[in-house]
């Protein structure tokens, strides 16, 4: 633990839920105390429950937020999302139920993409924007796969239905997910994510049952292929430019050690969005900074946060 963190007790946070207009009941978590608001965003194969030891170790001063995206955790998935942006107008949903205004947005790896997309559509809610391994302004891409095992960059997926067919990632993961494969799921982590350290036996554990509780894999990594807030074209779809209407303040940090996402995508997002955006490198960390180096990554957002 950090100088100047107080540890919290998990008592002091708590499960909620509220149901939406469209029919979804979207679940987060709420820690008590403290004025200064954030909210927390998950990434893909994730939950609220991946943000426990952020909501455990976070500096008592932040009142702190962390939502159950759709598909995913304690929320309901009654209908497909097509895209980041159904993610988005959900969050809209749910911060508009609750009255939450005046909140820092941190965002990691896909929920990168959710938070650009809420802050570039409803930029009056919120004072900052911290991009955690995110996904680029571009979207990430979605390759078939060679014989040999390795992205066919000739090959890019530009449907839904190429996408949940896919029989290298898709369909492995989703099988993996159905028939409650703990091992491969650790797997995949320990070869992509937890590179450097793994949690304990017991919170490794319930991360994987977290997994467990996905049902939009596919939909996500299309959701992914055919994001474009840039004023590009990222080889599916033309940019829609909207990454210009964020003009808060954003931190985007990535480990140097991070096998998800390239350096690349940190990169243009710095580029699309502009001015605002600073980059900030987290040392020896991969796509989970969380469980490799959670002091070094509270001790950045925080400073960022208190500017």
């Amino acid at each position: 633990m950090g100088k100047g963190r107080g540890q919290m007790t998990l008592t002091n946070v708590k499960y909620k839920q509220v149901t939406l207009p469209n029919g979804e009941t979207i679940a987060y978590q709420e820690r008590e105390g403290g004025e200064k608001k954030v909210l927390l965003i998950h990434g893909n194969m994730t939950s609220s429950k991946h943000w426990d030891l952020v909501l455990e170790q976070m500096d008592p001063k932040f009142k702190i937020y962390a939502v159950d995206m759709r598909g995913f955790g304690q929320s309901t998935y009654h209908k497909r999302i097509q895209s980041i942006k159904d993610f988005s107008d959900d969050i809209k949903g749910l911060v508009d139920a609750i009255g939450l205004t005046d909140f820092a947005v941190i965002g990691w790896s896909t929920g990168g993409g959710v938070g650009m997309q809420f802050v570039a559509d409803y930029a009056e809610y919120c004072s900052r924007l911290v991009l955690l391994a995110s996904t680029s302004t571009r979207g990430v891409p979605f390759y078939g796969t060679r014989t040999d095992g390795l992205p066919d960059f000739e090959n890019r997926y530009t449907t839904f239905e190429q996408i949940k067919a896919d029989k290298d990632k898709i369909i492995p993961t989703q099988n993996a997910y159905d028939t409650k494969d703990h091992a491969f799921l650790k797997a995949v982590w320990n070869a992509v994510i937890y590179t450097k350290k793994q949690p304990n036996e017991d919170k490794y554990e319930a991360y994987v049952n977290d997994m467990l509780t996905q049902r939009n894999l596919a939909e996500v990594y299309h959701a992914l292929n055919t994001f474009n807030i840039s004023d590009k074209h990222n080889g599916v779809i033309e940019g829609n430019g909207l990454a210009k209407n964020i003009q808060l303040p954003v931190l985007v940090l990535r480990g140097n050690r991070d096998y998800v996402i390239p350096e690349q995508m940190a990169q243009e997002i710095v580029e699309d969005i502009g001015s605002n955006a600073r980059f900030a490198e987290l040392k020896d960390c991969g796509h989970s900074p969380l469980i490799d180096d959670l002091d070094q990554l509270l001790q950045v957002i925080t400073e960022f946060l208190e500017e």
